[in-house]
């Protein structure tokens, strides 16, 4: 699943460490999400969203759907 996260972050001007500690994680899952390499639980995708004033599908790309729009 790929994400907007890195791009949201930056408009905000928040560090990753700002961004873990507004939604309740640690800095490692952050990068871990922003990476490609966790795709968080729902409860965590939501919590992310919601930082970011967005829906979990603005910040979340389910790469088949991706694919299916083109």
């Amino acid at each position: 699943m790929k994400n907007r996260l890195r791009v949201l972050r930056a408009e905000k001007d928040w560090t990753q460490a700002q961004l873990a500690e507004i939604v309740g994680v640690s800095r490692q899952a952050i990068i871990a999400v922003e990476n490609g390499k966790y795709d968080p639980a729902l409860p965590f995708a939501f919590r992310l969203a919601r930082a970011f004033g967005k829906t979990v599908e603005e910040v979340f790309v389910w790469e088949d759907a991706e694919s299916e729009s083109h």
